[in-house]
C-alpha cells in the first residue's frame, strides 16, 4: 500500500511541475490529460492487486 501512495505522490509532483512549466493553455491541458492517464493506470493496477489479495484470503475461508 505504501508503494501505491509513493507512486501517487510522485505523479502529483510531476504534474505540479508540469503546470508550473506550462506557458500556454494547451500545455496545461496536455499536462492534465497525461496526469489523468497515469492516475488511471496506477489505480487500475492497485485495484487489481487488492482484488487478488481479497480472492486469496476468501479462498481460505470455507463455504457454509
Amino acid at each position: 500500500m505504501a508503494n501505491y501512495t509513493s507512486q501517487v505522490a510522485t505523479i502529483h509532483k510531476q504534474f505540479n511541475a508540469a503546470l508550473k512549466r506550462a506557458k500556454s493553455r494547451q500545455a496545461v491541458l496536455n499536462a492534465y490529460w497525461k496526469h489523468k492517464a497515469q492516475h488511471e493506470r496506477l489505480l487500475k493496477q492497485h485495484l487489481k492487486e487488492e482484488m487478488a489479495q481479497v480472492k486469496q484470503i476468501k479462498s481460505r475461508i470455507k463455504y457454509r
